[in-house]
């Protein structure tokens, strides 16, 4: 089938979306020209209020992965992907009640910092280093994933979204959002981040709207569409199956999900660098929980949007059909399917799948060279002008932006690695959340336990995760749903689809059926649990740390709510950790130590010094 291609307004929408996001950081970088500080520049000075920071939480963790592959996941595996609200809730009420509270009050700029101040140096080094490896390989796939998917060949034509398949095309795309990204991060710093993250957000919104109301008029109405989806099992959501190995049941989305987007919301430098930029923990936690609505509105846009793509094509799939060369390609294909009559509505669907992608990849860039700086440079020299400290935190800002669009030239080299190292994203984070749940939670926990741990939770995730892209689960485990091509005009004029000779199933080892084939959402979960163990039982055979040495603001005393009723079992919960020396000031929501000579005395004054935060004279912690 011809496929149509884009027009002049398409271009012209297109365009417009990286024009506004330039201008954002022009406005910025002529508005704050005065405030030349490196916390101006990398926190917005903590005065961003909770909206825009909500909007931009939203649109930083849905990329063009959610826009072009939900869709076509739901399309394939039905709705069960749904279920992922429910594992969003549970992340956000850990992150704004368990983490947020102790990164705010602690005054930090860079999550790792807490790491410091809570265990020493080594442990923040390397979860720091870790850390700028796994983002600036993630985002290069951000980055060519759509440009990838929006300039692939649908037909023998070797044309897409009106794309000529040529050099310049795919990496002139790949170019523009790299350049686009480093350019409003570097002028105008956090602020217009945020604020360009807000107008995408829109953007994307209106795009999946857009999609949703032409494609439910045109298969005969949401009644109708739901009795297809039905009808060919896409709204089969609930399985209750135990089974660790299944790809999608209720256990591995709401437990395995819960685990997976806490390792890379929760203690994610990107999140929290936003939330710290608040102007006070209440906003900061409102703007988690208004984000919270945004995530469900996206989720529900996208699983809709799969549903009504399955109404248009239950008879006549493409990607059996080879009109198109992935299932990625779905959304893209669909849209040009069936706004070929309406010049400009592609283009705004290009800007939603791009939207997504500029919004990731400049919250990477800005949590990159906000980490760098805190954690590495500030290290090394750290009697710098306030002055060359914002120069060199927009040189870091133009150099990771250099480094993640050169990362999605090796992601081109990949193949089939790129799902892979989507998943070494999870892998990362699941060990990045137990080390921080270990400082957090366990006041006995050490650095030579925090360190052990760390180094044991990347082991298993890695093991696990390599094995399973080695040796693919066995496909009952995650089968897709029934396609038909019955009523197509196949891309070869044959009638049918050939199929293969079968070939001999190669020999696959003892742990392939088992631990190779865990649902990929567990990888996380098998991090994060490993380093909580592994380092709990290096703290206790090394020798825990001793609670009286710990700043109460630093530890989060979660016994307080699982045994509210015991004041004694609530004490001896709390190792030792002074925390009934603090007294809640809750209208501002900052920690104060008050005057007890025992705690004090406890402390070393070089402890003190390092927090950020502390003020000796008036001793009490402020922001």
């Amino acid at each position: 089938p011809e496929v149509k291609k884009f027009v002049a307004w398409d271009y012209v929408v297109f365009a417009a979306l990286f024009l506004v996001s330039a201008s954002i950081g022009v406005f910025f970088a002529v508005k704050e020209r005065k405030k030349k500080t490196s916390k101006e520049f990398l926190v917005g000075g903590k005065q961003m209020t909770c909206g825009p920071i909500a909007f931009s939480l939203t649109t930083s963790f849905m990329s063009a992965v959610t826009v072009l592959g939900t869709p076509s996941e739901v399309y394939r595996y039905g709705a069960s992907f749904v279920l992922f609200f429910l594992s969003y809730a549970l992340v956000i009420v850990f992150t704004a009640e368990l983490f947020l509270p102790v990164f705010y009050r602690s005054g930090i700029t860079s999550t790792y910092e807490y790491l410091e101040l809570r265990f020493n140096k080594i442990v923040r080094l390397a979860a720091t280093l870790i850390y700028i490896l796994q983002t600036i390989l993630y985002t290069g796939i951000v980055v060519y994933a759509p440009s990838l998917a929006l300039n692939q060949d649908f037909s023998n034509d070797l044309v897409f979204f009106g794309f000529a398949v040529t050099g310049f095309d795919l990496w002139g795309s790949v170019a523009a959002t790299g350049i686009v990204c480093t350019f409003y991060c570097t002028l105008g710093g956090l602020k217009a981040v945020v604020w360009t993250d807000a107008f995408q957000m829109i953007v994307m919104v209106a795009g999946f709207l857009t999609v949703l109301i032409r494609g439910t008029s045109l298969n005969g109405g949401s009644t109708k569409v739901w009795e297809d989806a039905h009808e060919g099992s896409r709204l089969n959501i609930f399985d209750f199956d135990t089974d660790p190995l299944r790809r999608h049941t209720i256990w591995t989305i709401v437990i395995g999900g819960t685990f997976t987007w806490l390792g890379i919301y929760g203690v994610n430098q990107s999140t929290i660098q936003r939330c710290i930029s608040c102007k006070s923990e209440k906003h900061a936690k409102l703007a988690l929980y208004l984000n919270l609505l945004g995530l469900w509105t996206v989720l529900a846009c996208a699983v809709f949007c799969g549903l009504v793509m399955y109404s248009h094509y239950k008879s006549c799939d493409p990607w059996t059909a080879d009109f198109i060369s992935a299932p990625d390609q779905l959304m893209p294909y669909f849209v040009m399917d069936i706004f070929s009559s309406m010049p400009g509505v592609p283009g705004l669907f290009v800007a939603c799948a791009f939207s997504g992608t500029l919004s990731t990849v400049a919250a990477s860039i800005n949590a990159l060279a906000t980490v760098t700086f805190e954690d590495l440079v500030k290290k090394g020299f750290p009697n710098l002008s306030e002055k060359m400290s914002t120069w060199i935190s927009k040189g870091l800002c133009v150099l990771y932006g250099v480094l993640c669009t050169s990362m999605a030239a090796a992601a081109s080299l990949m193949g089939g690695v790129v799902q892979a190292s989507l998943s070494i994203h999870g892998m990362c984070g699941g060990p990045m959340l137990g080390i921080f749940t270990l400082g957090i939670v366990f006041p006995c926990a050490n650095w030579k336990g925090a360190l052990g741990g760390l180094l044991a939770g990347i082991t298993l995730a890695f093991w696990a995760g390599t094995g399973s892209f080695i040796y693919p689960a066995p496909p009952t485990k995650s089968i897709p749903l029934q396609l038909s091509t019955l009523n197509c005009t196949l891309a070869n004029g044959t009638a049918a689809l050939t199929t293969a000779a079968p070939t001999a199933a190669p020999e696959r080892p003892l742990l392939a059926d088992t631990w190779y084939s865990l649902s990929y959402l567990y990888f996380s979960a098998i991090g994060c649990l490993g380093c909580a163990i592994i380092g709990l039982l290096i703290s206790y055979i090394t020798g825990p740390t001793k609670g009286e040495d710990i700043p109460p603001v630093l530890i989060k005393p979660v016994c307080n709510l699982l045994f509210f009723w015991s004041e004694r079992l609530k004490t001896l919960l709390w190792c030792g950790v002074q925390h009934d020396s603090l007294e809640i000031d809750f209208e501002k929501k900052l920690p104060k130590v008050t005057a007890n000579k025992a705690f004090k005395n406890s402390i070393n004054k070089e402890t003190h010094c390092q927090i950020s935060g502390y003020n000796p004279e008036e001793k009490s912690y402020t922001n």
